[in-house]
């Protein structure tokens, strides 16, 4: 009796996750980005709508988080391959404690464009309700992908994802 229970509780724990996944005012697949204002990290504050006119590559990550840490480097490389030619790569963290943040962007020698989100406007936006999040945006600000999880960014199956996605040749 009590496997029995187990099982329907866990198949109910999986079955409805998947309708509580949305985060408050979250874009979809295929949905345009709202307006926002971020906060400049690494550098100067932006309006969201400032990337367009060029595909663009979130990323939504946290200093504490081990996952995120490790797949930054990659962004990095990605973004020093291809950032500002064919693409754009810009991070938004997620981090109640800005130095923390910028600490961890200067240890690791992050040179793309960084925000942070303390208000979580940008968090539930783009449906960050766990991290690392990375979204591929088209120059008009449509949401392409949303990918969650620790990514090799720079590894040839990446490439030919966003490659695909941007409608582009890398």
């Amino acid at each position: 009796m009590k496997t029995i229970f187990s099982l329907i509780l866990l198949f109910l724990a999986v079955t409805t996750s998947a309708a509580f996944a949305k985060t408050p005012d979250e874009v979809d697949v295929g949905s345009i980005l709202r307006e926002a204002q971020m906060q400049g990290l690494s550098g100067p504050s932006r309006r969201l709508s400032e990337f367009r006119g060029k595909p663009l590559v979130i990323n939504v990550w946290a200093s504490w988080c081990g996952p995120c840490r490790q797949e930054m480097g990659s962004l990095e490389r990605l973004s020093r391959r291809y950032g500002g030619k064919q693409f754009n790569v810009i991070g938004i963290s997620t981090d109640d404690y800005r130095d923390r943040a910028t600490a961890f962007l200067q240890k690791s020698n992050i040179t793309f464009s960084n925000f942070i989100d303390s208000k979580l406007f940008m968090e539930n936006m783009l449906g960050a309700d766990r991290i690392p999040l990375t979204l591929l945006i088209d120059a008009q600000g449509r949401v392409l992908g949303k990918f969650y999880g620790t990514k090799e960014w720079d590894s040839p199956e990446a490439l030919e994802v966003i490659a695909k996605k941007f409608r582009i040749r890398l």
